[in-house]
């Protein structure tokens, strides 16, 4: 079964313990954590002191996708804040050799690596790392605000990781525009997580929400 993984991006924060027991009691897996520094995306959320907080009152996984320029600048903080997972976009590094000591890095900490690739970036700039990833997060809207309707071209990007996956283990997640109808299409294209923010918090009933996602 898909896992579902809310978006606190959406979360009402002055209720935001509440929120988190809610989508946990209605079925969520994970909690997906953007972090957005205002540079590589026009946006800025927040960094890793709410994230320790929430690690503080939530069991769930906690999925933390770094929409950040320097991720090895920040990855300590985020590990130390107890991210089960840290996602680093492709577009952030330089060179070849900063994604491998990246992903080296996170795994040494005993945390999940994945990476991802924005609307536009080929899956091909990540194939050469597909053995070494937990996960690869398949973004479909363009990184940096919610609610932006889903880009179909997502759906190719999961089949071709899909057909790359034979033995390796790595998870396929989808981030952007995700409800009941672009969920399923997903599914039939084969992901494994499903990022939703406002689609699950905004919902009047979160228990159908989550459930159609699945």
């Amino acid at each position: 079964m898909v896992k579902v993984a809310p978006s606190v991006l959406s979360a009402n924060f002055a209720e935001l313990k509440k929120d988190l027991d809610s989508i946990r009691e209605c079925g969520a897996d994970w909690i997906h954590y953007d972090v957005m520094d205002g540079h590589f995306v026009p946006n800025i959320s927040f960094g890793y002191s709410i994230l320790n907080d929430i690690a503080k009152v939530s069991d769930l996984y906690l999925d933390v996708h770094l929409m950040i320029e320097k991720p090895m600048q920040y990855v300590d903080a985020f590990i130390k804040s107890h991210a089960s997972l840290i996602t680093a976009h492709i577009e952030a590094f330089h060179h070849e050799q900063e994604v491998k000591t990246f992903i080296q890095y996170v795994h040494d900490q005993g945390v999940h690596v994945g990476l991802s690739v924005k609307p536009d970036t080929p899956i091909s700039s990540i194939q050469q790392y597909l053995d070494d990833l937990d996960l690869v997060l398949v973004m479909s809207v363009e990184p940096g605000f919610g609610g932006q309707t889903f880009q179909e071209q997502a759906l190719s990007k999961i089949q071709e990781l899909c057909q790359l996956k034979q033995n390796r283990h790595y998870l396929i997640e989808v981030d952007g525009g995700i409800n009941a109808t672009t969920g399923q299409l997903c599914r039939e294209a084969g992901v494994d997580v499903l990022v939703a923010g406002s689609y699950v918090f905004n919902a009047e009933n979160r228990k159908e929400a989550i459930d159609s996602l699945k």
